[in-house]
């Protein structure tokens, strides 16, 4: 038997790169031995492979060198489904979109490359707007160079599970589609009223 259940499953490529590009904050786990080393780092697809940097000090930077094989987490929303809202008589559940994918490692040493990837992952992040272009003169940007490591990811699989309620009828499954997304707002909302 497999797991998640093939109703679960997804290994449609542009919806996985449309949770990537629409939910760019991974959690990357590499292993140092039989311990997992996370780190939080947004990661974005350019065309055939995963970029992304992170502080030199970050303990991590060690394990992004070349042929290291890392697994980065998309999470995309999730909330906790009430029987109340369904018409017909269920059970509660946890509804969420999560794309697994593993690679190989290379570091980006050269200071024009790493330069270059750092431009990539904000015109990519400033879409559609792109109310702010990254100069390749920033200043700001030149002086921080030594102290960013720069990796791409080779991508070897992709594993998406989407838990949307599939398994039920056509109305229960779309009206856990719509409180996926009211509570997903909510939460935001309520979240980030909270904290100010």
């Amino acid at each position: 038997m497999s797991y998640p259940p093939k109703i679960h499953q997804n290994s449609t490529q542009h919806q996985l790169l449309e949770v990537i590009k629409s939910y760019p904050l991974a959690t990357l786990i590499s292993i140092n031995g039989s311990e997992p080393i996370i780190t939080q780092v947004p990661l974005v697809w350019n065309g055939s492979k995963l970029i992304g940097h992170m502080d030199v000090h970050n303990p991590q930077a060690a394990f992004l060198k070349n042929n290291h094989t890392v697994t980065a987490v998309f999470s995309g929303p999730q909330c906790y489904i009430s029987p109340s809202i369904y018409t017909t008589t269920q059970l509660p559940t946890w509804n969420y979109i999560k794309v697994h994918v593993k690679g190989n490692v290379t570091a980006v040493s050269k200071s024009e490359d790493v330069k270059q990837s750092l431009i990539y992952m904000t015109h990519s992040l400033e879409e559609p707007e792109h109310k702010y272009v990254l100069d390749p003169d920033n200043e700001q940007m030149t002086k921080y160079l030594p102290y960013i490591h720069a990796f791409e990811i080779d991508v070897t699989s992709w594993e998406g599970t989407f838990k949307l309620s599939q398994n039920r009828s056509k109305t229960d499954a779309e009206l856990a589609k719509q409180e996926l997304i009211k509570k997903n707002q909510k939460c935001i909302e309520a979240f980030i009223s909270s904290l100010f």
